[in-house]
């Protein structure tokens, strides 16, 4: 088929439209549906499409923008928490699996160099399958979801010096590494990390003063591609540089925002890159030597495996995550093939062996959602008693239990008293001045409209137990409250109440409201600590004393309100004082008596 662009792009939409439903609808994952369309697309398939390594170029942009979306989710602290899973256990599979398959191939009359290059390059799985399956089947958050991903980044790193050393093994002095292209690599690393966080924050701080989403929508773009592209005129990979874009940007106050503006690009791109891998599987090479590329895939699934398990096990999973995080990992990965085509390049491969590693490759990655399922249907669901010690012993213990959306001086003084009783929650805001303002005065908010479904979800909407709707307008209040019910009809919403009318609609649809200003703030508050799991009385206390430490602290700001400096700095220490007396508080175990101040009377509905 030679087609045009718009052809191309109609055939790829219409085959991803048709096969996805289908196979989703048998439980066999949107991963396999694209792969299994690349291949009838593709030239050993139906032929719609001849030149697929043009459409897997085109296509590794949805790979860069899924590393800038996982860089989001990981900020530098949680990555140096990570670090013993990323350089100990990614190094020791990279490093026993590169050993045992390069064994295999120099049995297999391969040369000592070829096998090292080649053995390494089996050993790195696919990060763009992997993540998805994991996403798919919801275990990123998961012990052995966890370990994967640390594991998936170590072969990140580790592609770089691996392309590298090619030349050098492969005799072509020309091509070889020289220290000019190290320092420039480097020195590329260094301004990405050292100067990145300050530009990126202010350019997104400009243009979300706009408030214009398409323009909010392209400055992402360019922020992804461009770190993409300047890491790759380094000599570095692209996704390494989106990914430190996400992790530069992952706590600032536009994190949710920035993740609900890619991910439909991220998606779109990401299946896309799907069918061209699909595309490039060589049905005739598996057709000519079925025995050969069968016993090839079974050998590298078998050793991976094996070895994943072993890792897992070092690491202290449990059986059953053992079995799962080597049936994640155990495929090849899109990066062999950039191998496998230097090498031959540099002579280190011939034509058949190439596309005999290409197949098996292909293979690997095509049959692992299958496996996947048939592990998990073997291993049935984990036990129930292990499973919640899973989630509230190990997984995120920050995890956000209450989003609060509308920072103004209603949503300021919840997020205030969450922050006194150290409850992890997040706060959206959609004015930026806002933002800005706050985040100067030690809040921490992100930038964002609450009535966006996708923004919701970005936040994570689909764990928060409360949601605490604060914002100043009552049009847009309804709307986020619309929103949620629809969304997350069984979340428990506490709305701001501007009057009775707005109140009553805010009944209307299931959410109860709370009235302004002070008052009304702090009883909604007592109520979301109820329903987060306090002892009304101990909700009761913790609140009058929250209320009387509030306007001590307006009394002592009243005396510096026109110094900046100062107001921020009395701000900060009434923050550390609030924390050290509640903490004080939980150490006598109960309050005394003379200290109770009794909350405001009321029997169902809002406070009058």
């Amino acid at each position: 088929m030679h087609s045009g662009g718009l052809e191309l792009a109609l055939v790829l939409m219409l085959a991803a439209i048709i096969v996805v439903p289908v196979f989703k609808k048998f439980g066999l994952g949107a991963v396999l549906a694209y792969l299994v369309a690349g291949v009838l697309l593709g030239p050993d398939g139906f032929g719609f499409v001849q030149d697929a390594d043009r459409i897997l170029s085109a296509a590794e942009i949805g790979v860069v923008m899924l590393l800038f979306v996982i860089g989001l989710e990981l900020s530098p602290a949680r990555l140096k928490l990570m670090r013993h899973s990323v350089f100990g256990a990614g190094t020791a599979q990279v490093l026993l699996t590169a050993v045992a398959l390069g064994a295999l191939l120099m049995a297999d009359h391969f040369g000592w160099r070829t096998a090292l290059i080649v053995g390494i390059a089996l050993a790195l799985s696919s990060t763009a399958v992997g993540l998805q399956l994991l996403a798919e089947h919801k275990a990123l958050n998961s012990d052995y979801g966890r370990l994967a991903f640390a594991i998936l980044l170590f072969q990140d790193l580790i592609a770089i010096p691996l392309l590298a050393a090619i030349p050098l093994l492969g005799g072509v002095r020309n091509d070889a590494l020289e220290w000019r292209d190290v320092a420039v690599a480097l020195g590329a690393l260094a301004v990405v990390i050292l100067f990145g966080r300050f530009a990126l924050r202010h350019l997104f701080r400009v243009v979300a003063r706009t408030k214009l989403p398409e323009v909010f929508t392209a400055t992402a773009l360019l922020v992804v591609l461009g770190t993409a592209w300047f890491m790759q005129e380094a000599g570095l990979s692209p996704s390494l540089g989106a990914f430190l874009a996400g992790v530069l940007l992952a706590d600032s106050e536009y994190r949710h925002e920035l993740e609900s503006q890619i991910e439909p690009f991220e998606g779109l791109l990401l299946g896309l890159f799907f069918i061209a891998v699909g595309m490039g599987i060589d049905l005739d090479r598996i057709a000519a030597e079925p025995l050969l590329v069968a016993s090839g895939v079974g050998a590298l699934l078998v050793v991976k495996f094996a070895l994943l398990f072993l890792v897992g096990r070092v690491a202290r999973l449990p059986m059953r995550s053992c079995l799962m995080l080597g049936t994640v990992l155990w495929l090849g990965g899109e990066f062999a093939f950039v191998v496998f085509n230097e090498a031959h390049r540099v002579g280190l491969l011939n034509a058949a062996n190439h596309d005999r590693l290409v197949a098996i490759v292909g293979l690997s990655m095509a049959l692992t959602p299958l496996l996947l399922l048939g592990m998990q249907r073997l291993l049935g669901q984990a036990p129930r008693a292990e499973r919640e010690e899973k989630e509230f012993d190990k997984i995120d213990p920050q995890s956000p239990q209450v989003l609060v959306a509308g920072m103004g001086r209603f949503g300021q003084i919840v997020a205030r008293l969450l922050t006194a009783q150290r409850i992890p929650y997040v706060a959206l805001e959609h004015n930026p001045e806002t933002v800005e303002d706050l985040r100067r005065f030690g809040s921490q908010l992100y930038y964002g409209d609450p009535t966006r479904p996708e923004l919701l979800r970005a936040a994570g909407a689909d764990r928060i137990k409360v949601f605490v709707i604060a914002m100043d307008e009552p049009d847009t209040n309804i709307k986020a409250v619309r929103l949620i019910r629809r969304l997350y009809p069984q979340a428990k919403v506490l709305a701001r109440a501007r009057n009775r009318q707005h109140a009553w609609k805010l009944m209307d649809l299931g959410a109860e409201p709370f009235r302004e200003v002070l008052g009304s703030s702090l009883e909604l508050s007592e109520r979301m600590l109820v329903e987060l799991g306090s002892d009304a009385a101990a909700a009761e206390h913790t609140v009058a004393r929250f209320r009387q430490h509030d306007e001590d602290l307006l009394k002592r700001q009243y005396l510096v309100y026109d110094d900046e400096a100062a107001v921020i700095q009395t701000s900060r220490e009434a923050r550390a004082d609030l924390m050290r007396l509640f903490e004080a508080d939980i150490e006598t175990d109960a309050p005394p008596p003379d200290e109770a101040v009794p909350g405001p009377a009321r029997e169902g509905g809002p406070a009058r």
